[in-house]
């Protein structure tokens, strides 16, 4: 009689997804936001630390701690707070809902510009701002007509982003050249001098995206 094999089943680790950049993320904005909308309604109570420590069970070192971010309160320990202030719990999360900036512009709306560009027949739409952050973010698109010349002597701090979607240049940054045809990009430290040095096909149009520090 044959013996029947023993299936084993494999235990394999899920693969881990993960959406968005590899830009790091603060972890302590959650805490600092906490602490200061604790500190805030605190003094809008006219109360010590040692006030709101005596009314709460939670000793002044831990509450100094909470109050500048420095460490995760439990939910039992915020209860506390939240009852010693005579607050709802949802309160000492009002200040954590961060504003964000953000632009909407809808097609053909950009805000025509003027830039170096402009006087020899380069066309600029900007296509967002925003007023927040450490760093400026100037999308563009560009257009270049019939009667546009080229310029090569554009320079400016920061990295520029160039993505080709009509027409055809021989684009220029520092001692290169680089023909642009739809479809293909091109990114570069914009300190150097940089711009288009052939105008092969007209009329052309590019989205040019430049990324600062803000200050």
């Amino acid at each position: 009689m044959a013996r029947a094999k023993s299936s084993k089943t494999v235990s394999r680790e899920a693969p881990e997804y993960r959406t968005g950049s590899n830009a790091p993320q603060d972890p302590r904005n959650l805490e600092r936001a906490l602490g200061a909308q604790i500190r805030k309604l605190r003094r809008d109570g006219d109360l010590s630390v040692l006030d709101l420590s005596a009314a709460s069970s939670i000793s002044a070192g831990m509450l100094s701690k909470i109050e500048n971010g420095q460490i995760s309160p439990s939910l039992a320990t915020l209860q506390s707070i939240a009852k010693a202030l005579n607050v709802p719990l949802s309160l000492l999360f009002a200040a954590s809902e961060e504003r964000r900036d953000c632009s909407f512009v809808r097609a053909k709306q950009g805000v025509v510009i003027e830039r170096r560009g402009t006087k020899v027949g380069h066309v600029y739409q900007l296509l967002g701002h925003v007023i927040g952050g450490d760093v400026v973010v100037e999308p563009y698109m560009i257009t270049l007509k019939e009667d546009a010349e080229p310029f090569t002597a554009f320079q400016h701090a920061g990295m520029e982003f160039i993505y080709m979607l009509t027409g055809e240049v021989d684009y220029r940054h520092g001692d290169s050249s680089y023909r642009l045809r739809p479809g293909d990009s091109i990114l570069f430290d914009s300190g150097a001098l940089h711009g288009p040095e052939r105008l092969v096909k007209l009329p052309m149009t590019y989205l040019s995206i430049i990324v600062y520090p803000r200050g």
